[in-house]
Formats: C-alpha cells, structure tokens, sequence
C-alpha cells in the first residue's frame, strides 16, 4: 500500500472484522524519512553567534584519507538558521534574556521563510529552561509544531543535541500526520481501537507522545525484534544472545547479556545524523536479501548496500532485472520455488539463472557467482556481529545466535561457523519475531539530565527523585502502574566520554569494571565524575504465553517434503527439504537440510545438527 496505514486497517479488517482492537506498532516511517531526506522545511533557532553548530558537527571524518569525500548536507540549510540574542551559563545562570524586541524580530525571520516545523536548541537550556521557555512561548503565534531541546533531550553536548532536536523537528509534521490519520481509522471504522507505538529503546509508547516525539522511533521495527529475541532465548535457556536480523534490505544486529536489561546507548547516528535519545544498541549494515550485486570499474564484486527494494525486486520475483542475495541463494538450491511464502508465491529460478548468466562477468558459472554474491554478504554481517562483540570486549564462543528475519535463518550457520559460536536458535515465525517483540514490550518513558557532579549519592538523589516524580505522574496519566530503575553515566575526570551504569550504592565499582572490559584498563585512583542521570519509567505489558509441548524423539521424517540439489562450498548434494509446521518436539536431524515456513528459510550446512524443543525452536549446533 502507498500508505502503509491502508495495509494495517485491511490487515485488521481480515483477522478481527467488528472487534475494538489496541495496535502495538513498529513504524519504518520516521526511519524511511531520515534515509529519502523527504521531512519538513526545518527553522532551527539557537543562541545568536551559534546558527552553524548543526553543520559545523564534529572534527571527526569517517573516511579520513577519502580526498573527495563530500559531507551530508546539514538536515537544515544556512538561509533557515536564526539565532536569538541570549545567553545562559553551563551552571544555569541567566546571563542576557530575550528582550520583547529580540522576540519579535525571531518570530518575523522564520515567518519569512515558511518552514513546516521548529527546532529550538539554545546554550545550556538543560541548567534552566526559561529562555528557551521564552523563545518557544514567542513561536508558537506561528502555528507549527515546535521541538525545544529542554523536553526532548535535556542533556549537553550542543551539535548532538541540536540534531536530535532538528530530526524531531524534521519528522515531526509526517508523522504526526500518519499516527493521527491511523489513529482515526482505526477509531471510526473499529469504534475506538486503540494505538500504541514502539520506542527505539525497546519500549512502548502512546500515539500522542509518538507523533510529538518521533525521533524516539527511528528503530522502533528492529527493537521490536530484539525483544522478541531476548524473551524467546531465555524461556529456551540461553541467557547470552546474539541478534541476528536480516531483511530485505539490512541486517541488524544486537548483544545481549545474561538476564539484565536490554542493553541502550544514546550515541546512535542514523543516515548521518546524531540522535542521542536511547535507543537498544543494534549496529546496522547495508546486507540484505535484496542487496544488489555488481562490478565495479576496477572489476572488483561488491554486494549492497543498494537494494532491489519491494519494487521491482530480486529477479525471481518476476520484475527485477539486476542479481541480489535472493537470487543467489535460489540458484544455489537453498530456496525452493515451490516453497516460498508456504507455497503462496513461487520464485522464478529459469529467469533468475538467465540473468545471472548474463551479469557474472568473468566468472566461471552461475554457481561460482551466486556463492560469492552470498560469501560477500555474509563478509559484511560477520564484520557487524564482530563490532557488537570482539571489539567490545566479548567472546562470540559463549554466546547463541539468535536468527530471524525473512533473510535471516538463510545464513545464520554460516556466520555462527565463521565467528566459532556454537548454535543458532531459529525461533517460531522468524519473519514475524519483530511483531512478536512489539506485543511483549512494556510501555517505557525515559528521562534524562545532565548534572556534572561528583559520586555524591546525597547530591544526586534529588534529581532521581524529580526525574521519578514526572514519570510517575505521566504515567498516572494514562492509567499506568509503573516503577523507575536509575541509570548514571559516568566517566573519569577529563575524558570526552562516558559509560552508563545501573545506580547501585557501588555504582563507582561497577564503573571501573565496565570501563575495564570496554577499554581494557581501569584506575580505580581516578577521580570519577558523574556526567548525565537517567531515568527509566516501566509499566508492565501482560506477559504473552508460550505453552511447552511434549517432546517424542524422533527423525522429522513426517515433515520431509522432498530432496533437492544444494551447493555448499563448490560441492552440490541432495538435501532434504522439511517443512516446519510438520516439525515435532523432540525431532532431530542433520545437515545439509533446508526447512521450509512461510515467513522464512533455514538453511543447515553438512555436519550441523539440528533439534525441535518444547517451544518449537529449531536449534541447531554449528560444525
């Protein structure tokens, strides 16, 4: 559907016709506005003398010996900067206030140019809001949506919270009109159902705060699927984690450790830009199933991150005409035509074999190209997983892969058998764990505040205890029990970063062992300074049942479909094809397989094993 809302209300109308339903909803709205550049002609207002903060940014170049690299346009040009004569201090001391005539002149210059929305991001707003309270009272005569920095991020580190603001901003308009749009749809024609959305913090949110706040969206869709991954390891006893989520476009991937909280980060940058609102900490690459393959001048194959999309598709779809990863694991024999979408759709292998015969260059066979194509992306989801894992201080051999996404489970033992990780658990309906995750996730405010204090727990408990105070008031708002967990971000005297610690009485402690295992290296003699505090406010989602069923070794044999010619490594062999819905707890079998499902494939290479447990998770152990 042009407007994915359509797909929703048609979805609702086939599985609960007359019902008043609550939709949880993971959006790739926001997130396909920030990759298009299609949001809101943006005014950015800040304090006078810093209107170019947003696109001065950082020293930092991401491709240092790049001579030609060309910056990312700032997400608001020059002529929509303006800047207000005011001044706060970094300790909250009101230095110049906006005069009547500074406020009159600010709201007549952004008028002029006609923007769609607001940022404002003054100096220090977070040590005292009232000039920034001021400036907004000023703008809102225009009628727009308006995103001040002291609501949505009251933290410092000025470019990093101007962007988050201007990204607000920036998506604030769209989707404020597509929540409200479903929310209408789904008020008049199922007589007020209910919406809710999900956080890229792993979290739920009301409509309202959604539309308003939409940056804390941008990852709503893969949050939902760490969520989903997190719950269904443990009930299956497998406590240390890594996602694996790969999609037609991407793959993301996140780590998870033991039983504690789902691991944020409020250091994320999306299509360029800084948000530093929490989100779950999932590094993201350019490899999906519809990753295009091609050469480039100097002869050289490169897979992604350029995609087929939805339109026209890998070629065995029918329209596309240029190879991606799909094609490549067709022609392999690790798709079945017969068996995609459940056998609702069938793939075209003739045409996907025809045209990579006509693309794969100097390549010997079809074969040979279709396994580099995979080997490549498989190269650049090996590197993801090592970023979330090696170079954060993490042995990938004590963890379980945790596969899903239609692409996924594809090639989940390929990974796991490259990165040494001893299983992968394909749970039920890979395709669909993102929704899954959605549907378990609690409702969740965060709060946040920059202090810049020492280890003083008398010092710090009044701010807890304010942060504490208003979630638990907007919680009461909406009808919601809920609990806080306090959170510190600490550091050592004069560095540029910091760790976020749970807030225990040796909360310094845990500092330094963090900081240990991250940078390798602790000194327990250093002063440690405690820069930001955060707040996060829960309240409880019912939890979502998962019966066990009883388990009867046996072969799988009642599942087994048919065999069919695979190629793993150059050498090509019969392979059974299950398919999942036979599987049966207690079912065991070994590679080269292929199981079959509707939302997904799974693909296991010679000399894996694989088991049905009590949950109808396949899990499997790597050669």
């Amino acid at each position: 559907a042009a407007n994915p809302s359509d797909a929703i209300v048609a979805a609702l109308r086939k599985i609960s016709p007359g019902a008043k339903p609550e939709v949880r909803h993971g959006t790739t709205v926001g997130t396909n506005t920030l990759l298009e550049r299609k949001g809101a002609r943006v005014a950015f207002v800040t304090t006078e003398g810093f209107e170019d903060t947003i696109a001065i940014g950082r020293q930092a170049r991401p491709r240092l010996y790049d001579w030609f690299m060309v910056p990312d346009p700032a997400l608001v040009p020059a002529e929509l900067r303006f800047g207000v004569a005011e001044r706060t201090s970094a300790t909250g001391e009101i230095l110049k206030s906006p005069g009547a005539k500074d406020l009159q002149d600010l709201v007549v210059s952004p008028a002029a140019a006609r923007p769609d929305a607001i940022a404002v991001s003054l100096l220090f707003p977070f040590a005292n809001v009232r000039n920034e309270q001021a400036v907004a009272g000023a703008l809102r005569k225009l009628g727009l949506p308006i995103s001040l920095s002291h609501e949505i991020l009251p933290e410092f580190r000025e470019y990093e919270r101007a962007s988050t603001v201007a990204v607000n901003a920036y998506l604030a308009p769209g989707m404020g009109r597509y929540i409200s749009g479903l929310q209408q749809a789904l008020e008049g024609e199922f007589a007020g159902g209910r919406l809710q959305v999900m956080q890229s913090s792993g979290g739920i949110v009301s409509a309202q705060v959604a539309a308003k706040e939409p940056v804390r969206t941008v990852l709503s869709g893969p949050a939902g699927g760490i969520v989903g991954a997190h719950a269904v390891a443990r009930l299956a006893g497998f406590d240390k984690i890594i996602g694996f989520d790969m999609g037609g476009t991407s793959t993301d991937v996140a780590l998870v450790e033991g039983a504690e909280r789902l691991r944020t980060t409020s250091e994320s940058v999306i299509s360029g830009l800084p948000i530093s609102v929490p989100m779950l900490d999932i590094h993201t690459v350019g490899a999906g199933g519809g990753s295009l393959a091609r050469f480039d001048a100097g002869g050289i194959l490169r897979v992604g991150p350029q995609s087929a999309g939805a339109a026209p598709g890998p070629i065995c779809y029918g329209r596309g005409e240029k190879p991606t990863v799909t094609d490549a694991n067709l022609a392999l024999g690790r798709l079945d035509p017969d068996f995609f979408l459940g056998g609702e759709m069938s793939l075209d292998e003739p045409r996907a074999r025809k045209y990579l015969a006509a693309t794969k260059g100097p390549i010997a066979s079809v074969e040979e190209f279709a396994a580099g194509i995979v080997r490549l992306a498989e190269a650049a989801m090996e590197k993801a997983i090592r970023v979330i894992s090696v170079e954060r201080g993490y042995d990938p051999r004590d963890f379980t892969l945790v596969s899903f996404g239609g692409a996924g489970p594809l090639h989940a033992c390929a990974l796991a058998s490259a990165l040494k990780i001893p299983r992968v658990l394909v749970p039920q309906m890979p395709g669909a764990l993102s929704a899954l995750g959605i549907l378990m996730s609690d409702v969740v405010k965060d709060y946040s505040r920059t202090v810049m204090l020492g280890p003083d727990p008398a010092a710090l408990e009044k701010h807890f205890r304010e942060l504490e105070r208003r979630g638990a008031k907007e919680m009461r708002e909406e009808n919601l029990k809920s609990v806080a967990t306090r959170f510190a971000d600490v550091r050592y005297a004069g560095q540029g970063f910091e760790l976020s610690i749970p807030w225990s009485a040796n909360f310094v402690q845990r500092f330094h062992q963090a900081h240990r295992r991250r940078y390798g290296y602790a000194d327990e003699r250093r002063r440690v300074e405690v820069v930001n505090l955060r707040v996060r406010v829960v309240a409880s989602t019912e939890p979502v049942p998962f019966p066990k069923k009883k388990t009867v070794r046996g072969a799988a044999k009642q599942a087994l479909v048919k065999h069919r010619r695979v190629v793993f490594d150059g050498r090509a062999s019969k392979a059974p094809i299950y398919r999942r819905e036979l599987l049966r707890p207690g079912d065991v079998f070994l590679g080269p397989a292929i199981v079959a499902e509707y939302s997904a494939t799974t693909v296991l290479p010679p000399g894996c094993r694989a088991s049905v447990d009590q949950r109808q998770n396949i899990v499997i152990e790597v050669k």
